[in-house]
């Protein structure tokens, strides 16, 4: 199955293309202190390593929009300035070297103020993310629909890409984040009837690694296998690093973009004669530093175990005691199974080049 893109404008953040068929890009936000510029330059480079390809820092003010200029320097991600409240730090951000800011128009101070950041970002030719949320949706809207509908979103996202077309400004891209992972896919469907702007997808708020991931596998996933979506954010509670590991996982599920190991892992049953579970997790952990696309299978028994490590790149089925390693469709040698796992992981460094 190909799915099928909705064609959106393209603009550029940085070297990264979005929208306009280019590949849907992943992106992240550091939840260090922006104003340590160095510790914010080291979670960046952590991100970029793990595959993150667009970063977004927190400018809650001058001191804030001060390190923007030494983190941009220092790193070789775009960077995303994310204001709110302030329309001052948005303007200082551009000028100390974002390459695109997020800001959510309702709450920056009005149209005056709005368009003194419009005026900055042309001079500049920074895209700008018009992110409507459902928790900061405006009074007379939650007046008229009574609660942050995907109806009340839409039309929020609708009323501040009008006042950027008025104002002769189109370098933007727009999100429409909820928690409610319904909300979210029901937002941007309507959304993609009435625009052409690149989309930011995300499930906002979604959780911790296992809630999150699934929320946002659930809502950005199915928008995708749609054609909607042209970057994204999985927004976890934890390290933004884990963030990236769900977002590529999301990806390669539904073969939008190639990167880093598949595992294929049996759920275990009476029949598992290895101890599968600590192996699985221990191979996980390991193989989410390999960049190169590689599908890996560790299985547990002799029913599915040789036929889905003979479909793998490379893998393992395990049996009494032992395992059968598998390489491109081919059985290979039995491998005691306290040896399996570093047999494994030698192989793979072996077809990638790259130390685990």
């Amino acid at each position: 199955m190909e799915i099928k893109r909705r064609m959106s404008r393209q603009i550029h953040i940085g070297s990264v293309a979005i929208g306009g068929g280019a590949p849907v890009s992943v992106q992240s936000m550091t939840n260090t202190d922006t104003r340590d510029w160095r510790s914010t330059v080291a979670q960046i480079e952590r991100l970029e390593d793990a595959g993150c390809e667009i970063v977004r820092v927190a400018v809650p003010d001058e001191q804030a929009v001060e390190a923007v200029s030494k983190i941009k320097k220092s790193i070789r991600l775009p960077l995303i300035a994310d204001i709110h409240f302030d329309f001052r730090l948005a303007i200082g951000a551009m000028r100390a070297g974002a390459d695109a800011i997020r800001i959510n128009p309702g709450n920056i101070g009005g149209p005056e103020k709005l368009l003194k950041v419009i005026e900055a970002a042309r001079e500049r030719q920074a895209p700008v993310r018009i992110g409507v949320n459902s928790g900061s949706v405006e009074k007379d809207l939650l007046a008229k629909y009574g609660h942050p509908t995907p109806e009340a979103m839409v039309e929020s996202a609708l009323r501040h890409i009008r006042f950027f077309e008025d104002n002769d400004f189109g370098l933007i891209k727009v999100s429409l984040k909820s928690s409610d992972v319904l909300d979210t896919i029901s937002s941007y469907r309507l959304l993609a009837d009435k625009t052409d702007y690149p989309f930011h997808l995300g499930v906002t708020e979604a959780g911790t690694v296992v809630g999150g991931a699934v929320k946002s596998a659930l809502g950005i996933g199915l928008l995708l296998l749609e054609g909607i979506g042209d970057t994204l954010r999985v927004s976890l509670t934890a390290a933004p690093e884990e963030e990236m590991f769900v977002a590529w996982s999301i990806l390669r599920a539904l073969k939008l973009r190639k990167r880093g190991v598949e595992l294929v892992s049996c759920p275990t049953c009476g029949r598992t004669e290895i101890d599968l579970i600590p192996m699985v997790q221990r191979a996980e952990d390991l193989l989410k530093k390999v960049k190169t696309p590689l599908k890996v299978a560790v299985m547990g028994c002799v029913v599915n175990g040789p036929g889905e490590a003979r479909e793998a790149d490379v893998g393992i089925a395990g049996g009494r005691g032992q395992g059968i390693l598998f390489k491109k469709g081919m059985r290979g040698e039995k491998v005691p199974e306290d040896q399996l796992l570093d047999r494994l992981l030698s192989e793979i460094e072996k077809m990638t080049g790259e130390k685990i």
